[in-house]
């Protein structure tokens, strides 16, 4: 069979045959149909109202080039470099993980939680003084979560929320951090500091230096498990861990008595088939009103409690 010309290639042509290319390189249809928007620097409209459109042959070059590393296990956001997350607009790139719709259940759950300790303060203090709260993001990667977290509060600042928040978003990649900084700087949040570190080895248990908050997405994929072959275009060390992926997790919750104040807020992102032995771990350290959330799948993803 003779390969298709550009000339002969509109997006019409192009949406028939998403379907099969898709199934046969085993990824979502959407992602050829967003490499195509990106190529052609097209809304998703264009795909409706110009399918008669025809593809330039430089366009249909670097379509093509796009179609096969994905088809070698390149994801598309990697080859347009940025991903939407809590309708915001994010970097990424091999140093960072790419962001999850499931991940933006964290970042409402942290949001339904400081809006409850704030309503709870205000019935109980019937002061509208303002204070300082600290929040602190764990492997922060891109910065989606850190970042959709500051935009949220300041977003509410003045409204329901009272408090002024100061972010503090740590990972071990300082690769990685350039990748958040940026995003932060482009999204015009100014109020997160990112620090270089191992979890909480850089950071101070000074009851001064304690958090409200404490937030996480770790890496929670057993290192045997077989579904890491098609993750690896990303970083693994941002994905798996040891003791059948529960190393990270049982450190950041063992240790964060000594970073969270009383009565503050940790929540962690974790595996679907983890849920029971994160609760467990959470009641094991003082933790209460424990809690776990289901993703959009409906499997268990998202646990917090209170200290």
């Amino acid at each position: 069979m003779t390969a298709p010309k550009a000339q002969d290639m509109t997006v019409k042509k192009i949406k028939q045959q998403v379907a099969n290319t898709a199934t046969d390189a085993g990824i979502p249809q959407f992602w050829i149909t967003d490499w195509l928007l990106y190529v052609l620097a097209k809304p998703s409209t264009f795909l409706i109202m110009e399918e008669s459109y025809q593809l330039t042959d430089s366009e249909f070059e670097q379509f093509n080039v796009g179609v096969t590393k994905m088809q070698q296990g390149v994801p598309v956001a990697y080859l347009t470099g940025q991903q939407e997350f809590w309708s915001l607009k994010f970097k990424v790139n091999e140093h960072t993980l790419i962001p999850r719709p499931d991940t933006e259940i964290l970042v409402e759950q942290v949001l339904k939680g400081i809006n409850a300790h704030n309503n709870l303060d205000s019935i109980n203090q019937q002061s509208n003084i303002a204070t300082s709260k600290r929040l602190l993001d764990l492997g922060t990667g891109s910065g989606c979560i850190a970042i959709s977290l500051a935009h949220e509060l300041a977003q509410n600042n003045g409204h329901n929320l009272k408090d002024s928040w100061q972010l503090i978003a740590v990972d071990v990649s300082a690769e990685a951090l350039d990748v958040a900084r940026h995003n932060a700087t482009v999204n015009n949040i100014t109020n997160i500091e990112f620090v270089q570190s191992s979890w909480y080895s850089a950071l101070s248990t000074d009851t001064s230096q304690l958090f409200d908050v404490i937030v996480s997405n770790p890496p929670y994929i057993d290192e045997s498990d077989e579904h890491l072959q098609r993750l690896q275009a990303e970083p693994i060390s941002a994905l798996s861990a040891a003791n059948h992926g529960l190393a990270d997790i049982e450190h950041i919750v063992q240790q964060s008595s000594q970073y969270l104040r009383a009565g503050g807020l940790l929540a962690i992102e974790h595996g679907f088939d983890q849920g029971d032995t994160v609760r467990q771990l959470f009641l094991n350290n003082g933790f209460c009103t424990v809690q776990t959330m289901q993703d959009f799948g409906g499997n268990d993803r998202i646990t917090f409690g209170q200290l």
